[in-house]
């Protein structure tokens, strides 16, 4: 059987269909109740049958099973058969992985983002193995004749003991997919489980080794034209005038045209396009104010003075809390605008056609994709496809479609298929940025030391909301009020690697060792303390887990040794994001009187592990970008334009500079939560509150090798 990891959905049917039949379970994504259904192989391959996503046994014993969710390096592809091979009790060797296209009559939520896909999908996947294996179970037991209870299976294979009688599945494939499939199911104990849990290899690794093509910026198609788009230098001008003579006369290239608010040349090659787009003459005109860094700084303290602000959380009565305070702490914690950089730049596929369009590349978000599409070229969204590829990282940039509406733009107005391909200084100087914020925080202690009170004022730029009100200490907090202010920018943004929470965490958890020192508590007590009062006496609706918070502080605190190491200093960090809990202590020893971080251990709650070698990759690199963002990420403006364009003026963390990363998983039992994300969060204030420890110097703004405290050490 040829490699289905490379074939479309169609063509893996087909295929299929051709290898003799077999079994194929269609099983319904939206809904974990619905059973999956045995349909007739040839009927699927004549796309006769309506079913959301598909696994297959065939006579070949190759498992096979449809993947909707764009694989980022997240792990999805890897981890979504996994699932299904462990109550399939399948041999993981002949189990494959197709990347499914989007299609909203067969898919549910084919969304990267928001640590959600394997919460979502969990209990269908593991449904839809273990009905293969009971249909498999059925076939065997008629054709020896023998009670299903004498059955077992194994590695691929049933198996009757007592007779020493067994058959491979695909053996057993074209019986079973004769049989009615029952409307409920029994699923494994999770204490039976042989494969979750186990590291697995990512299922595309020999592909991205060996270079096949899996990726946006792999995609060629017969005809196909190369675009590049010159977008406004600034945020806050618009489109004057184009003069493109020079540019169309140069070799190779078919056409320069403009539509919204850029000017796209249209050639052969990305090289001749690439020059071609520099001789492009573009006058531009103010559009919009056009802020630098300086004047953010500005509009930060004025708002947080003076802004109108939006009431996010309100328990109890603040204002008194703090009238009557016996001591008030107070503090600000800012974070810049920063650029997502993934190692693919935006790219993008379209073929705006008489009869509709396709669409194919690396996007987050497929289904807004088409929308925006149909918008611009007016076909309804059944006349448009959408073919995802492998992406070079996303971290919530390819949640946008913007990339993908220029390439539609371009084949529209050119009448040819065209491939957009953006630079790395596109990428970075493009928009779409996370949003810059500010965060005042005030605290007030009795005269014993309680927290009585809370505020918290944040300013975002075009953030939304730029906090998280619902999460710790709220409801531990009897006087809290939480509310956020906002500023409409003409710098564009959008979510950054765990939105808000990312600077949000950071600021939250400096600020709490803030109090704790002021109340003259261990920072980890301070915070089991306030958990526990929000267990015994709640203060307005509690958002979280207070038990598995409370259990993911102590093993933190456990695995770091807490407060007994000679010479190291640590600094503590937790937090709650996508479902699931992360406490962080960071290390740092004193080398020749400058402070160093050596270590940081973080203990996880992410539920069931499913890969562990992927959940320990989603965890340090969540760690590491962390960390790196928050010691060197630093996107500047000086009329509306980035001051940085490229790696050379935009610091990236270095391998030198990754300190150890040492991980534990809590094994609860409880059915997988978000991962993607939520080890990023906890990372800056665990390095930030070790430093102080270090040094009794606060780090309240990022990136801290910017700070005046930070210099002073380095």
């Amino acid at each position: 059987m040829q490699n289905i990891e490379q074939t479309s959905r169609r063509d893996f049917m087909k295929l299929a269909a051709a290898a003799g039949g077999g079994l194929f379970l269609g099983f319904n994504w939206s809904a974990s109740a619905a059973a999956p259904v045995v349909v007739n192989g040839q009927a699927i391959a004549a796309g006769m049958v309506n079913f959301n996503s598909y696994l297959s046994i065939g006579t070949d014993n190759i498992i096979t099973i449809v993947s909707p969710n764009p694989e980022i390096g997240q792990g999805i592809k890897t981890a979504f058969p996994m699932v299904v091979a462990e109550e399939l009790d399948a041999d993981w060797k002949m189990v494959k992985t197709v990347q499914g296209n989007l299609d909203n009559s067969k898919f549910e939520r084919q969304v990267t983002g928001g640590s959600g896909a394997v919460p979502h999908s969990w209990e269908r996947l593991r449904k839809a193995g273990a009905m293969a294996r009971f249909l498999l179970v059925e076939a065997a037991a008629a054709r020896w004749k023998v009670p299903v209870s004498e059955i077992t299976t194994d590695n691929g294979k049933v198996l009757h003991k007592t007779s020493g009688r067994s058959f491979t599945y695909g053996q057993l494939a074209v019986d079973a997919s004769g049989l009615t499939a029952p409307k409920e199911i029994t699923l494994k104990n999770e204490k039976d489980f042989r494969l979750i849990g186990q590291s697995v290899k990512n299922v595309d690794n020999q592909n991205i080794f060996t270079g096949k093509p899996l990726f946006g910026l792999d995609v060629y198609k017969e005809g196909m034209l190369f675009a590049q788009i010159q977008r406004p230098k600034a945020f806050g001008l618009k489109l004057k005038s184009v003069d493109a003579t020079a540019a169309k006369a140069m070799p190779g290239i078919v056409d320069v045209v403009t539509f919204e608010n850029s000017v796209a040349v249209v050639g052969k090659s990305t090289w001749q396009v690439k020059k071609a787009r520099e001789a492009v003459k573009i006058e531009y005109e103010k559009a919009a104010d056009l802020e630098s860094s300086a004047d953010h700084n500005r509009i930060f303290k004025e708002l947080l003075d003076h802004g109108e602000a939006t009431v996010r959380r309100k328990d109890g009565d603040a204002d008194a809390a703090f009238k009557n305070a016996a001591k008030v702490i107070k503090a600000e914690y800012q974070c810049p605008f920063l650029p997502h950089s993934p190692l693919e730049p935006m790219n993008f596929f379209a073929h705006v056609r008489e009869d509709g369009v396709e669409l194919v590349g690396p996007t987050q978000t497929p289904d807004r994709a088409r929308d925006e599409v149909s918008k611009i070229t007016g076909f309804p969204k059944e006349k448009i496809t959408v073919e995802i590829t492998r992406q070079g990282g996303g971290f919530g940039r390819r949640l946008a479609a913007d990339f993908v509406t220029e390439a539609a733009h371009v084949s529209k107005l050119v009448k040819a298929p065209v491939k957009v391909m953006w630079t790395r200084e596109d990428d970075m100087t493009g928009g779409t940025y996370r949003p810059a914020v500010r965060y005042r925080f005030e605290a007030a202690l009795d005269a014993s030391g309680q927290l009585i009170g809370y505020k918290l004022r944040g300013v975002g730029m075009n953030s939304g909301n730029s906090t998280r009100e619902d999460n710790f200490p709220s409801g531990a907090v009897d006087n809290l009020l939480i509310d956020s202010v906002e500023h409409k920018s003409p710098i564009t943004t959008g979510p950054w690697r765990a939105p808000i929470t990312n600077f949000l965490a950071y600021a939250e958890q400096a600020f709490l060792d803030e109090i704790a020192e002021a109340a003259g508590k261990d920072p980890v007590q301070f915070r089991l303390e306030l958990l526990e009062k929000a267990k015994k006496l709640p203060a307005g609706a509690i958002k979280y887990d207070i038990d598995r918070m409370i259990a993911i502080i102590k093993m933190a605190a456990e695995k770091s040794n807490w407060g007994k190491k000679k010479g190291v200093y640590q600094g503590f960090s937790v937090y709650f994001s996508h479902r699931s809990y992360v406490a962080q202590v960071g290390e740092v020893i004193m080398e020749k009187g400058k402070p160093v971080l050596k270590n940081i251990v973080a203990a996880v709650d992410c539920g069931i592990v499913i890969n562990k070698s992927g959940s320990l990759q989603q965890v340090r690199g969540g760690v590491v970008d962390g960390m790196g963002h928050a010691m060197y990420g630093n996107l500047t403006f000086k009329d509306g334009a980035p001051d940085q364009s490229n790696f050379n003026g935009f610091r990236l963390i270095r391998m030198n500079e990754i300190p150890e990363v040492e991980v534990h998983f809590v094994d609860n039992g409880i059915s997988p939560t978000g991962l993607g994300e939520p080890a990023l969060p906890p990372t800056g204030a665990a390095i930030a509150n070790a430093f102080y420890k270090a040094t009794k110097q606060r780090l309240r703004n990022q990136p801290f090798t910017q700070e005046d405290s930070f210099k002073g050490l380095s």
